[in-house]
């Protein structure tokens, strides 16, 4: 009796621990989910289709030539063209550099303010404002501290830390200090948003888990190694995933500081899509280069998830 009593407790049990969803389940969680499914409709996947089909036409805003279908003669013309390329390899360096400093610099930033402290709720903040100032507002501010000559505020800054050593420079005009001089504006611009992410994967690790290496004497360097690390695993590779995402989509700081400047040092594939669009007038050439941007962009973060797979949490 008692047996079977504890099989007719143990059964509803493990009902609840693995519940089968019911068909209301199933319509409820496809009611909550239409805003968002008919938001990347209209404003993604629509998109994206209406640029692929004129990609493959000769569209040009203006122009009195019929409308023609090019087949990929568009595709074969943007691969031809050194502004483009030369644009994909800008992205690709300014992603290279920018996904492992930015991660380790956010990683650095949310262990030192994931702490019991008075008013560490302020420096959280402090660190995470330049995230919610528009950029256009950040690219004037930072064009104004890269001036050139001796007044300039970096100018001023690098003379004074190697003690009159460091000559004036414009780095805004420079070739090798251009898209370096983006990069760090783009490094203290965007270190915030990573940092809280991570400071809440942070704040998700189990305490217990320290308590038990400090007992087993283990020092701060190793908990850091095996168990933060290990922990903050899938948070680190979504942390990855965007940021990787984003460098490719860099513009705003292009647009406003440098055009593509000079000789094309800082020129991006969103800038060449958006000059050849807008200011050129060639619809479809700025079509083509934003699907082959897509594609690429689609690629670099499937082998970032194939390359470094999430570990599935354990209960």
């Amino acid at each position: 009796m008692h047996s079977n009593s504890s099989h007719a407790i143990q059964n509803p049990k493990s009902k609840i621990q693995n519940p089968k969803p019911t068909k209301d389940d199933t319509q409820t969680a496809l009611l909550m989910a239409a805003p968002a499914l008919l938001g990347l409709l209209l404003f993604v996947a629509l998109p994206f289709l209406l640029a692929l089909i004129i990609s493959f036409t000769n569209l040009r805003l203006g122009s009195p030539l019929p409308l023609q279908f090019l087949g990929l003669e568009q595709y074969r013309r943007v691969w031809l063209d050194p502004n483009f390329r030369q644009a994909m390899l800008n992205n690709g360096l300014f992603a290279l550099v920018m996904v492992p400093v930015q991660t380790a610099l956010a990683l650095g930033l949310a262990l030192l303010l994931n702490r019991s402290l008075p008013g560490i709720a302020i420096f959280r903040t402090i660190f995470f404002m330049p995230v919610v100032f528009p950029m256009a507002l950040v690219a004037v501010i930072w064009t104004i501290i890269y001036a050139p000559g001796a007044n300039g505020m970096m100018n001023a800054l690098l003379s004074s830390v190697t003690f009159g050593l460091w000559q004036p420079r414009d780095f805004l005009n420079d070739p090798a200090l251009a898209l370096p001089a983006i990069m760090l504006l783009s490094l203290w611009q965007g270190a915030g948003f990573q940092m809280v992410i991570i400071l809440a994967g942070l704040q998700s690790i189990p305490i217990a888990l320290y308590e038990a290496a400090a007992i087993d004497g283990s020092n701060k360097w190793n908990q850091f190694r095996y168990i933060t690390v290990p922990q903050l695993r899938n948070t680190l590779i979504f942390v990855m995933l965007v940021t990787s995402i984003l460098s490719f989509r860099l513009f705003d700081q292009i647009q406003i500081m440098t055009q593509g400047g000079p000789n094309g040092s800082t020129t991006t594939v969103m800038y060449e899509a958006v000059k050849a669009s807008f200011e050129q007038q060639k619809m479809a050439k700025g079509a083509a280069m934003t699907v082959i941007f897509f594609a690429i962009v689609l690629v670099i973060t499937t082998l970032q998830r194939f390359l470094v797979p999430e570990e599935s949490s354990i209960d």
